[in-house]
């Protein structure tokens, strides 16, 4: 089995990546996905963050209020930390679960949005990187996901800088440009994937 951690800055356009990725054929474990699934209602982690933050972070319907959480947790780095205290083990735990579950022969891509942020570089074989321009990352998040300016700088602002995710990296991905100039760049990843892949199980 080969464990790859994917990353990249909101907006570089690592979404594509994995989707192309799970096309071929990689085990796609998504930390987003997962970090949803353990604050669902019912869960010990959304009492937990309830307990941390207030009941006022929850909807009518007793779920989590994500714009309203991270209208707190993005202006202040210490109720981040806070956050991340609650929900990062939770998403391990839940991400190991589904890691063990893939075939020997697999390679299984870990979509880890904080990959650089919180050092988890060296859980990985390798580490892929999915690279984008400042500029193309807040137009896409402007024009693409309708984020005011500001909430998209801000966002930007609390990750990891451009340089610091490239010096993770065993493999970037440049993706400044159309969708159609991304499939092929993905497509030779995933051939040293899946070379590097065969000479594991050898």
């Amino acid at each position: 089995m080969l464990k790859v951690g994917l990353t990249g800055g909101i907006g570089a356009g690592k979404s594509a990546v994995s989707r192309l990725l799970v096309s071929y054929g990689a085990v796609l474990i998504d930390a987003d996905k997962i970090a949803r699934e353990v604050v669902e209602p019912g869960t010990p982690g959304l009492a937990a963050v309830v307990e941390a933050f207030g009941p006022e972070i929850l909807t009518e319907q007793g779920a989590l209020d994500r714009p309203k959480l991270g209208s707190i947790v993005f202006a202040d780095a210490d109720r981040l930390a806070a956050l991340n205290r609650i929900v990062h083990p939770l998403v391990g735990a839940r991400s190991a679960e589904l890691e063990g579950a893939a075939g020997p022969d697999d390679v299984v891509v870990h979509d880890v949005p904080l990959l650089t942020e919180n050092a988890l570089a060296p859980l990985y074989d390798l580490v892929v990187v999915v690279d984008a321009s400042p500029e193309t990352q807040l137009d896409r998040l402007v024009r693409l996901r309708g984020m005011a300016e500001s909430e998209a700088r801000a966002r930007m602002a609390a990750q990891a800088t451009r340089e610091q995710r490239r010096a993770i990296a065993d493999l970037v991905i440049d993706n400044d440009g159309p969708l159609e100039a991304l499939e092929p760049q993905v497509r030779k990843v995933w051939d040293e994937l899946t070379r590097r892949a065969a000479e594991e199980t050898r």
